[in-house]
C-alpha cells in the first residue's frame, strides 16, 4: 500500500466494528481465496463486516474513492465475483447468524451463513429449505442465482423459498423487500442476483423434513445407460432428486454416476431404489438412511477448493438419439480426467411455481446442462477452456430455454439477457434503474441500467 492508501485504510478501519485487511496483512492471501483456482484476484481493502451498519459504511468508503465492489459471502461462485482487482471487497463471513422460528416455519439467515449453518439451524427443528448440495456453498450466492437443490421436486427453487429479504443500496438506503413490502425488488431476488444491493438478511420458507436415503450410485458408463436415465427421471416421484453425472474414476475408467436422495418415507425410498439396481448393477452404491444435515455434507469433496474451473450451462429437453451422441462425444474428449458433463433434472414443484414467480427461465425443461472442466496445471488452462466451449456448442441444437446464473461465468450482455428471457431482463433493468442506475453492483452476472 501506499501511505495514502494505509491512511485510507485507517480510516476505514475506525469506522466499522469489523476490521479492515489488506496486502501485506497476514490474513490477506486467505482473505481473497475464492473456490475457482483460476481466480487470483487482489483486492486493495476487504471490509470484515459484521453488522449492517459495516456494510453501509463500507459501501460508501467504496464511493467516495471509486473503488469497484465485489460481495463476499460464501466465496463459491465459480466466475470468481466474491473477489476483485484492486477494489474492495465487501466480505460477510463473519455475518452467519441463523434465527429458526419453528411456529411460523421462517429461518432469518444473515449473508455469510452457509447451508451447513442453515441446514444445522433449521433440522434442530425437523425443518428444511431448498438449499444446495455442497454445505460450504454461501446462501447468499445460490439464492440470488435460483439455487437447485435435492428438495426441489418437493418444494421447488431456494429462491422459491425465499420470503423476505433486507439489503443496503448502492446509496446506503436500508430496504426490506417481501410480498407486502417492495415487492418488485423481493421478486428480482429471486434469481436476479446481486444487482440491487448487498442482502445482509434474508427469510426463508421453511417446510417439515426428517431424515433422508441419499447417496451416489456409480455405474459403468454407456449410451444405453444415458438412455435408461432419461426414461428412469421420467417416473420419479417429486420426493427424489436424481442428477447424473459423467466422470472418470482414478484408474481413468469412464463412470455414470448417480447423485440421488429421497426425502419421504422409507418405503417408497425402497421402490425406488430398487429400479436403479435392476436393469443395471452398480459398481458402487452408497445410497443409505442418513440425516438430512449429513445427505446435505456427502458431496463436499466432489470438487475441493483450489481445483481449477470453467463452466459451460444451459436448460435443455431429453436425450434423445442425437443428445445422447453429442454427451457421449463430448464427454469422450474431456481434456482433463476430473472433468465432467452433468445433468441435473428438473422436476415436480420447481415446474409448478406460478409463472413470473422468480427470475428464473427453466420453463419447459428437463434438464440443466453443465459442461463442467475441472483441472489443476495453469498450464492447460487453454486446453480446458476449448473443451468446455466446443462441448457447449456441441450441444446448441438440444438447448432450450435459459440458463441457471449461478453456473454462468463471465458472460457477456448478450448471453445474461438470454439466459433470463427478453421480458425477464427487460423487468430486471428497470429494477437496477430504480435501485442501482450508476451500476455501482456491478461485478455479477450484471444487468446493466438502461441507456448504458
Amino acid at each position: 500500500m501506499t501511505a495514502i492508501d494505509a491512511d485510507a485504510a485507517n480510516r476505514l478501519a475506525r469506522e466499522i466494528a469489523g476490521s479492515v485487511v489488506g496486502p501485506g496483512d497476514d490474513a490477506y492471501d486467505q482473505a481473497r481465496r475464492v473456490f475457482n483456482g483460476m481466480i487470483d484476484r487482489r483486492p486493495r481493502l476487504i471490509a470484515r463486516c459484521v453488522n449492517e451498519a459495516d456494510v453501509a459504511t463500507a459501501i460508501a468508503f467504496a464511493r467516495d474513492h471509486a473503488l469497484a465492489v465485489a460481495v463476499r459471502g460464501g466465496g463459491h461462485n465459480v466466475a470468481g465475483n466474491a473477489v476483485v482487482d484492486g477494489g474492495l471487497v465487501i466480505d460477510l463471513t463473519r455475518m452467519r447468524r441463523v434465527e429458526v422460528d419453528p411456529a411460523r416455519r421462517r429461518a432469518r439467515v444473515q449473508g455469510g451463513a452457509c447451508w451447513g449453518d442453515l441446514d444445522a439451524a433449521t433440522q434442530a427443528h425437523g425443518l428444511a429449505t431448498p438449499g444446495g448440495i455442497v454445505s460450504s456453498t454461501g446462501v447468499a450466492g445460490l439464492t440470488l442465482g435460483g439455487g437447485i437443490g435435492v428438495l426441489r421436486g418437493l418444494h421447488g427453487l431456494t429462491c422459491d423459498n425465499l420470503a423476505g429479504a433486507e439489503l443496503v443500496t448502492a446509496s446506503g438506503d436500508f430496504v426490506a423487500a417481501s410480498p407486502d413490502e417492495n415487492a418488485d425488488l423481493l421478486w428480482g431476488l429471486r434469481g436476479g442476483g446481486g444487482n440491487f444491493g448487498v442482502v445482509t438478511t434474508f427469510e426463508f420458507a421453511l417446510h417439515p423434513l426428517s431424515g433422508v436415503v441419499s447417496g451416489p450410485l456409480d455405474y459403468r458408463y454407456s449410451r444405453e445407460f444415458l438412455g435408461f436415465y432419461d426414461e428412469f427421471v421420467d417416473t420419479i416421484p417429486d420426493e427424489f432428486s436424481c442428477d447424473l453425472v459423467l466422470r472418470r474414476s482414478q484408474e481413468g475408467e469412464p463412470l455414470a454416476t448417480l447423485l440421488t436422495c429421497y426425502c419421504g418415507e422409507a418405503g417408497s425410498a425402497v421402490r425406488v431404489y430398487d429400479l436403479l439396481r435392476t436393469r443395471f448393477s452398480p459398481l458402487r452404491d452408497e445410497a443409505a438412511p442418513r440425516s438430512y444435515v449429513d445427505a446435505q455434507r456427502l458431496y463436499d469433496q466432489i470438487s475441493p477448493w483450489g481445483w481449477r474451473n470453467y463452466w459451460k450451462t444451459n436448460a435443455m429437453g431429453g436425450l434423445g438419439h442425437s443428445a445422447i451422441t453429442a454427451v457421449d462425444e463430448i464427454f469422450a474428449a474431456a481434456a482433463s480426467p476430473l472433468s465432467q458433463v452433468q445433468l441435473e433434472h428438473l422436476h415436480g414443484a420447481l415446474h409448478r411455481s406460478a409463472p413470473g414467480s422468480s427470475a428464473l427461465n427453466f420453463a419447459g425443461a428437463k434438464y440443466n446442462l453443465l459442461v463442467n472442466a475441472k483441472w489443476t496445471d495453469p498450464a492447460r488452462d487453454g486446453d480446458n477452456v476449448r473443451w468446455a466451449r466446443d462441448g457447449f456448442a456441441r450441444m446448441q441444437p438440444h438447448l432450450s430455454g435459459g440458463a441457471y446464473p449461478n453456473y454462468l461465468f463471465q458472460e457477456t450482455r448478450e448471453r445474461v439477457r438470454q439466459a433470463y428471457g427478453d421480458e425477464t431482463y427487460d423487468r430486471l433493468v428497470a429494477l437496477k434503474d430504480r435501485y442501482d442506475p450508476a451500476n455501482f453492483f456491478r461485478l455479477n452476472q450484471n444487468i446493466p441500467p438502461s441507456g448504458s
